[in-house]
């Protein structure tokens, strides 16, 4: 068979995985944006710790690290492009109603106007444009060993697309404390982070102390959410 199967691209092939499952949950029946979540959560988690399995092995071919650099760019898009687009989906079709804990359900929402479908839509596909060409721009300036500063160190030019893993489960999680209608703020904030995928902004790669606090981040999104789900099927019996 075509392609490498070893330990080193293990991880990129879970995120994939996962993105491509949180996907389908999405867009399944009236989808289960909340449930989505998880798996953007995991693949996140997946991307922190690929590179540093993959360099691991010392004896790895060029064609090896060529074929890790296209895989991990490939899974990131479906992982940190298309399942927050579809999570966005998901949200006009359903969403949380509860009172008081464990009384959580998901409920169906009304059918939006057209129009709103449709401008919504729109933004949901411009957001995987946006991921597809932020990643796309960060392989060629790696080629060219351009994501650097003036000082050698190592830059994101933009925003780093694995970022969408702590932001979107933060904008979900802003429901347990507020009973409202939060799909409308989630595409707002669609434009903005592809905006930013896009910006010529400057960040430079975290270090593992970083590391720590977004795996730290992350961590509590993923108990909060499970939380909710576990309320939310006591409530259903």
């Amino acid at each position: 068979m075509i392609g490498v199967y070893d330990y080193t691209v293990i991880l990129t092939y879970l995120s994939l995985l996962s993105g491509a499952s949180g996907i389908i949950v999405c867009l399944k029946g009236i989808g289960h944006p909340y449930l989505g979540m998880f798996f953007l959560l995991f693949s996140g988690l997946c991307d922190t710790f690929d590179g540093k399995v993959a360099r691991s092995k010392k004896n790895r071919t060029e064609r090896e690290k060529r074929f890790g650099i296209q895989i991990d760019s490939l899974s990131d898009l479906v992982a940190f492009g298309v399942l927050p687009a579809c999570i966005g989906i998901a949200m006009l079709r359903c969403s949380l109603e509860y009172t008081t804990l464990p009384n959580i359900y998901m409920i169906r929402l009304q059918e939006r106007p057209l129009f709103t479908q449709v401008i919504l839509t729109v933004i949901a596909a411009l957001y995987v444009l946006a991921a597809m060409i932020r990643l796309a721009y960060f392989n060629v300036l790696e080629e060219e060993d351009e994501n650097r500063d003036e000082n050698g160190q190592k830059i994101y030019l933009g925003l780093p697309v694995t970022s969408a893993a702590l932001i979107f489960p933060a904008v979900l999680l802003l429901h347990v404390f507020s009973n409202v209608d939060l799909t409308l703020l989630y595409f707002v904030v669609l434009v903005v982070v592809g905006f930013l995928f896009l910006s010529k902004i400057h960040i430079k790669k975290p270090q593992n102390k970083e590391i720590a606090l977004m795996i730290g981040f992350g961590a509590l999104e993923f108990i909060v959410l499970a939380v909710i789900l576990a309320f939310m099927h006591m409530g259903g019996k």
